[in-house]
């Protein structure tokens, strides 16, 4: 073993996590989770559950999408397990995507958990020395019960490329991608997921409005918030008071977005839908490397378009066709809260981001005290929108504001800055006492951004993109394009680039999706 490998050993605190064998029935999942540790053993379930019929539990397609749902959770404890034994059915294409998506999280937790500063550690972990290594994976991952054989379980799904499911909260960025893509006549279905916890009241309210006025809307019913919690109880390493901290993170995890993904795809399996929409911006593609000189993912690969890009190509070698993508990525954070309120302003009166809401008297309130209701309200507030449009009072309006002169908010550093000069320029705050951010006019913040990276054009299908430019362009001056460090002005409408065809879509797929609108 390298010293390196062994200076980790102290966080490989599980001998063993056992996943399954799945139980599948036509509207439930349940998959086991048992932690072997010392002498002692503990279990849970991890379930899904929908509202109508999307299985068949005798067909070996129906449970080997079920074995992939329930082995999502799973992955954010590689780092902590010497081995990880997978009970199910998955073909080589499901082990190979497991491994490495074990691997990269491995990594992400490794840097993003323990090198820098958390709240939530405690003894010799919160100060793991920045050991640089291959491959941060400690566990030993195994498949039992699986035919391996991808033939077995082979159903190609049959999909239309007019029908799009946005996978749904209460954030801005799944409301703007529902209503763009409505307002663009494609079939949308907004698919929520409803955790056991609180975190679902940040969905409620949007989802009471959609269930109420789009027949489309589903909610699928999953505890795996319940199982992450009871994970954590089986770290040492981690305060036993972890619940009573305040923070905006949470204490390890950070494969979080695929065990929604996953539960979304057995909806889109039975209605034939085409495209994934996963809300996110511009800023949560990312690439950078530690003071240690590890590269990684800032923590935010299941937000980046890195992480769509290897969801899709999985799919696709599944044969499932389906394409997963965000519609916002060449948009910043105003830019998409600026375009909700004013065009969609029905849907931006039930947003509600924040990481601790309370709901009183059937309705969902957020806090006003959190990263993220700072960031919302100096953004509505930049923009001249009225922040109680959706529920904050005038004192949470003042604190929010106060606070913003001393304390920075997650966002990227352009858009912090801009979001500061809008606020100055309209005389809300001053620039003499800004202690957060530089006060600073960042142009190319307010515009549509064509970065080779993080945003570039084929990032979004050919047939969708003309249409949702055209509409953006609406509320910007117009398009930027990436130069190393700098932003030239580019002509969009004119942009042979603009023509550069989506990797995962076929021309055949085009066609009809052209035909059909």
């Amino acid at each position: 073993m390298s010293l390196a490998a062994h200076e980790l050993q102290l966080l490989q605190v599980i001998k063993r996590l056992e996943v399954g064998p799945i139980r599948v029935e036509h509207r439930r999942v349940i998959a086991p989770y048992k932690v072997f540790q010392g002498t002692q053993e503990d279990a849970i379930d991890l379930i899904y559950h929908f509202d109508e019929d999307v299985f068949d539990p005798a067909a070996p397609a129906s449970q080997n999408l079920a074995s992939m749902m329930g082995a999502q959770v799973a992955l954010n404890y590689g780092l902590f397990c010497k081995e990880i034994v997978f009970q199910g059915h998955f073909d080589t294409y499901d082990q190979r995507f497991l491994e490495g998506m074990a691997k990269n999280t491995a990594r992400e937790i490794f840097v993003k958990k323990f090198l820098e500063p958390n709240p939530f550690l405690r003894g010799n972990t919160a100060s793991v020395p920045a050991v640089r290594m291959h491959n941060y994976l400690q566990s030993r991952i195994s498949f039992t019960g699986s035919s391996g054989d991808s033939s077995y379980y082979s159903t190609p799904w049959a999909t239309e490329p007019q029908r799009c499911a946005v996978l749904s909260s209460g954030g801005k960025d799944s409301l703007l991608s529902f209503g763009l893509l409505d307002e663009l006549g494609y079939e949308t279905h907004p698919i929520f997921i409803n955790e056991s916890g609180r975190h679902w009241f940040t969905a409620l309210n949007a989802y009471r409005y959609f269930d109420a006025a789009y027949p489309r809307t589903s909610r699928v019913w999953t505890n795996s918030d319940r199982v992450f919690t009871w994970m954590l109880r089986h770290l040492p390493f981690i305060r036993k008071d972890f619940a009573s901290v305040r923070s905006d993170d949470y204490p390890v995890r950070l494969w979080t977005v695929a065990v929604f993904v996953f539960g979304a795809l057995p909806l889109m399996r039975k209605r034939g839908i085409n495209h994934l929409i996963i809300g996110n911006e511009y800023d949560t593609t990312r690439k950078k490397i530690s003071a240690a000189r590890i590269a990684h993912y800032d923590g935010l690969y299941d937000q980046s378009r890195y992480f769509d890009n290897a969801l899709t190509r999985y799919f696709q070698q599944k044969g499932w066709g389906i394409c997963q993508f965000s519609i916002l990525r060449h948009l910043s954070e105003i830019l998409i809260q600026k375009i909700l309120v004013e065009r969609y302003p029905h849907l931006q009166e039930n947003q509600v981001s924040c990481h601790a809401a309370t709901l009183t008297d059937s309705r969902v309130y957020p806090c006003g005290k959190c990263e993220k209701c700072r960031r919302i309200v100096v953004m509505l507030t930049a923009i001249g929108a009225e922040p109680a449009t959706c529920g904050y009072t005038p004192q949470q309006v003042e604190r929010c504001l106060n606070s913003f002169l001393r304390e920075p908010i997650h966002q990227e550093h352009a858009g912090a800055q801009h979001v500061a000069y809008l606020l100055t320029q309209k005389g809300i705050l001053h620039s003499k006492i800004m202690k957060s951010v530089t006060v600073k006019e960042r142009p190319e913040v307010m515009k549509i951004r064509i970065d080779a990276d993080r945003a570039p054009v084929e990032g979004v299908p050919v047939s969708f993109r003309k249409r949702l430019f055209d509409l953006f362009l609406e509320y910007t001056g117009g398009g930027v394009r990436r130069s190393g460090q700098l932003w030239a002005t580019c002509n969009l409408e004119a942009d042979s680039e603009l023509l550069k065809p989506y990797p995962f879509e076929s021309s055949k797929i085009i066609s009809q999706m052209e035909k059909s609108l």
